[in-house]
């Protein structure tokens, strides 16, 4: 009998290794926030197909010839642990060479989510030991938790959902606690920001401007769903915090209500209004009406900053009196507007032009990029409101950090690094691509395109692939199916096959980069960088 306790060890940890992959996806996915996990698993069933179904079979063979014969069973268990050690060793050479873009953290979801994949993996096992007729069940138990291996991807939905009512308590009590803490700051400021583009890097410069007279908070990263909210509030803010600054994201309408619910602004920020997450959204409309919800729900007395150049935002027609700070660049008729931008590899310079004030006051960023004076121009407008003097501004501007992952230009190499490389969307990636255009020396882009984009996925991509050919000298495309699109508008601009490259692993890029190395200095543009789950 020790053989079948070894064989049962074997399996329930190869199970839960197997988990480790499925419960990455999960977390991955948002815990299958709109069943993007449940897509993911469909689509990547076939990695449930290995030893699992051999097993099955031998262990029904085994059920059935245990009265007849008694070495044959034992020789077919240690067969057994042979496949599933074979298994374990194939799992642990596929984590070896997958490309991890974001780690697996063990949070304490990930924990209650792993203590109920292992009752349910634990229960056949104590039927079989609480049987007496063990050398006949031994078999069934074998058979059934070996299912259990083979339809990991589905165990862990299921775990997810029993699982539901748990979190909905957990999710609770962490509301509860951050409202509180929030109606205890009652002299804290709080500004939301939205959009479909630029949400983080307009939260980090505002941050940046605002801290120079004041201790402003934003959300650490791009944690702008309901829990990371809730863990900022919790973990974070403080007594000494006179400023929040909350960025807000959302998949589907309602959302940003919801969050607004939550932490209460009284000043919020729409960035661009465009076609991302337009999959989950259902319309562009949707996306509209979603992102506006963090204006509706100001307070009459708070303040809301819109883009004049952004035709969404000018023909959409708001429902809250609350005052509104206009914006823009190609618009006269606004509250702050920004003229003379120049660029260059170094960063922009740009005056600013406030209402009713003709003189012209000059700033200059390290940033890169039109679109990035447009989440200043929100910020200073703010920081006006806030009291801060335009020399403050001037200071605060100068010193603002370009934000990790979004345009920032960094020596990796031989070559210079333009990393863009965070939920690419057409606007953002078309402002990518002026930047590219202005940088001295050989042009190279590397992408694996665009996703979350509904029925217009395709032609967007196709579209991205014909702007790409008017700027670089070399598109690197990763992945070889999902940058068809891509290929195929490139190639329709005529641009030549020979300085197409194309690799399954964003790595492979970097030593091609390196091979350019000559009398210019080459330029590279990464941009996006796919989740796990759109791996080829």
């Amino acid at each position: 009998m020790i053989l079948y306790y070894l064989l049962l060890i074997f399996i329930f940890f190869c199970f839960l290794y197997k988990s480790r992959k499925s419960l990455y996806m999960l977390q991955q996915n948002l815990y299958n926030e709109n069943n993007r996990y449940l897509k993911w698993v469909i689509k990547n069933k076939k990695d449930f197909l290995n030893l699992e179904l051999i097993i099955m079979f031998i262990a029904a063979v085994g059920y059935f010839i245990t009265f007849d014969l008694e070495m044959i069973p034992n020789i077919l268990l240690i067969l057994l642990m042979i496949l599933y050690g074979v298994e374990i060793i194939h799992l642990e050479h596929e984590k070896a060479r997958e490309q991890k873009k974001i780690s697996f953290k063990i949070t304490a979801r990930i924990k209650r989510l792993i203590i109920t994949l292992s009752i349910l993996m634990i229960i056949p096992i104590i039927c079989f030991i609480l049987n007496k007729d063990q050398s006949v069940t031994c078999w069934l138990i074998i058979f059934i938790i070996t299912i259990l291996v083979y339809l990991n991807g589905f165990i862990v939905y299921l775990t997810n959902i029993i699982n539901k009512p748990i979190e909905k308590c957990v999710f609770l009590y962490y509301k509860t606690k951050a409202q509180n803490k929030l109606k205890s700051m009652s002299n804290l400021k709080i500004i939301g920001i939205t959009g479909s583009y630029g949400k983080t890097s307009s939260k980090n410069i505002l941050s940046d401007i605002l801290n120079i007279k004041y201790n402003a908070l934003p959300t650490p990263k791009n944690l702008n769903t309901f829990y990371g909210l809730m863990i900022t509030v919790n973990n974070h803010l403080t007594k000494f915090d006179d400023i929040f600054i909350a960025e807000m994201g959302a998949y589907v309408k309602g959302e940003i209500k919801g969050l607004c619910k939550l932490v209460k602004p009284k000043y919020g920020i729409l960035t661009k209004i465009g076609k991302a997450h337009l999959e989950s959204f259902g319309s562009e409309e949707n996306i509209r009406d979603g992102k506006f919800e963090l204006i509706e729900s100001l307070p009459l007395d708070g303040i809301g900053v819109l883009n004049k150049d952004d035709e969404k935002q000018v023909s959409y027609n708001l429902k809250n009196k609350c005052r509104i700070l206009w914006i823009g660049i190609d618009s006269e008729e606004v509250d702050v507007r920004a003229t003379d931008i120049k660029c260059s590899s170094i960063g922009t310079s740009f005056n600013i032009v406030l209402k009713d004030d003709k003189k012209k006051y000059a700033f200059t960023t390290k940033l890169l990029g039109k679109h990035n004076v447009y989440n200043i121009l929100a910020g200073i407008a703010l920081g006006l409101e806030f009291g801060i003097t335009i020399e403050q501004l001037q200071q605060a501007v100068l010193g603002v950090k370009p934000v990790p992952h979004r345009l920032e230009l960094k020596r990796l190499g031989n070559f210079y690094q333009i990393a863009d490389d965070y939920n690419s969307n057409p606007v953002g990636a078309k402002n990518a691509l002026e930047v590219l255009g202005m940088m001295p020396g050989l042009k190279v882009v590397v992408t694996p395109g665009m996703i979350e984009l509904g029925r217009d996925e395709e032609k967007i991509n196709e579209e991205f692939g014909s702007q790409i050919a008017d700027v670089v000298d070399y598109a690197v495309l990763i992945g070889e199916k999902k940058t068809k699109p891509i290929y195929n508008g490139l190639r329709k601009k005529n641009f030549d096959e020979k300085r197409i490259v194309v690799y399954n692993d964003v790595r492979e890029a970097f030593t091609f980069i390196n091979s350019l190395t000559g009398k210019q200095d080459v330029y590279a543009l990464f941009e996006n960088d796919l989740p796990d789950t759109y791996n080829e």
